[in-house]
């Protein structure tokens, strides 16, 4: 799932307490002149805090120009909702690898045909074969066309 397709998703995950001091925690640490905002060099730190990775120009570009044009930053709140959302993504990613995974039976980081039609015999006993067999081939046309961006998770 794409960062954007998360956010469009509706909230179902909200931080818990802990995690929400931590993130003010996080805010509070990477704004060291106390501006009340974070600067584009402050927002990285904040990521790699929080994340442990340091995110590209392209995404940083992306968070700035989603903010208020009326600041000289992120404000605590909009931080608040880029690191919820950030982590919605991330968990939705990290439920769909378990998923996949717990399909991958012979840990090939594919799954072929027989592969998927085992997987809904076990989840969806009552669905019919050709049902089955349209939903692989769509899966494969999606990764022939969108594949090579996100990994390998189909192969015919």
């Amino acid at each position: 799932m794409l960062f954007s397709e998360a956010v469009a998703r509706s909230r179902t995950w909200e931080p818990s307490p802990s995690e929400h001091r931590m993130w003010v925690k996080v805010f509070k640490a990477c704004d060291e002149d106390h501006k009340g905002y974070l600067s584009r060099e402050d927002f990285k730190v904040a990521v790699v805090m929080l994340f442990g990775y340091k995110p590209s120009k392209i995404e940083v570009d992306s968070v700035m120009s989603s903010i208020n044009p009326n600041t000289s930053g992120i404000l605590l709140e909009e931080f608040l909702n880029i690191v919820r959302k950030k982590k919605e993504a991330q968990r939705y990613r990290n439920e769909i690898r378990h998923i996949f995974t717990a399909f991958d039976t012979y840990y090939r980081g594919f799954l072929t045909l027989e592969d998927f039609k085992k997987a809904f015999r076990q989840v969806a006993p009552k669905l019919p074969e050709r049902t089955v067999l349209e939903v692989f081939r769509g899966s494969v046309k999606w990764y022939r066309h969108f594949g090579r961006q996100f990994g390998s998770f189909l192969q015919s």
